[in-house]
């Protein structure tokens, strides 16, 4: 069975936790990092001390929340999830490289709001964010009015990432532009279980 490591209230052990739900694979799930700390015997498994990581059946062991989707992709999801067409595939693997520019636009947003008691919060920092954040999503908007879903005409491997941050983008209270095509692959998103299992959760 896939072991998993890391708290579910991280948006990237949230990425594999949904995945690993979409692919229909069995996985264990141990608490790590934040207020679970982590020992040494994790730190063993990766050594930048961050989550996820995870165990797979024969014990290898990957870090890197994107490399890890990757790999249950290639080796789970068949050409749904990681297409033999190179083109196909990178076209939906792209917005997986997008998504870390959007959780740099999004971070003094998500971390003044929800990791900072509100006499500490840095409200012009979260302005800032909101505004470079609701900038990027424009990008994302023209994307989906092409097509239902970042990875093509079904949900794919490239949805997931953004999936996780579009889910902090909607649930902050922040100002946000209207963007109807990010708004309705929302709203489809939420209709899967295993993101509103995963990723709609409160925001810790």
């Amino acid at each position: 069975m896939l072991t998993l490591w890391g708290r579910l209230n991280s948006h990237n052990v949230k990425k594999v936790a949904w995945f690993a739900e979409e692919l229909g694979l069995p996985y264990q799930r141990h608490d790590v990092g934040g207020a679970f700390g982590m020992d040494a015997a994790y730190r063993a498994l990766n050594p930048n001390a961050l989550i996820p990581t995870i165990t797979d059946a024969d014990g290898f062991t990957l870090w890197e929340s994107n490399a890890i989707l990757r790999y249950l992709a290639a080796k789970h999801g068949g050409e749904r999830f990681w297409p033999s067409d190179p083109a196909a595939r990178a076209l939906a693997d792209r917005w997986m490289d997008w998504q870390f520019g959007f959780a740099e636009a999004q971070r003094d947003a998500f971390v003044n709001l929800v990791r900072k008691p509100e006499g500490e919060r840095d409200m012009t920092a979260v302005a800032a964010g909101a505004v470079k954040a609701g900038a990027m999503m424009a990008t994302l908007d023209e994307q989906l009015s092409h097509t239902p879903w970042l990875s093509g005409d079904a949900f794919g491997l490239g949805d997931v990432p953004m999936g996780v941050y579009a889910h902090s983008w909607f649930a902050l209270a922040i100002e946000r532009p209207d963007r109807p095509h990010v708004a309705r692959w929302y709203a489809a998103l939420r209709e899967r279980p295993g993101y509103a299992a995963n990723v709609m959760i409160p925001l810790t």
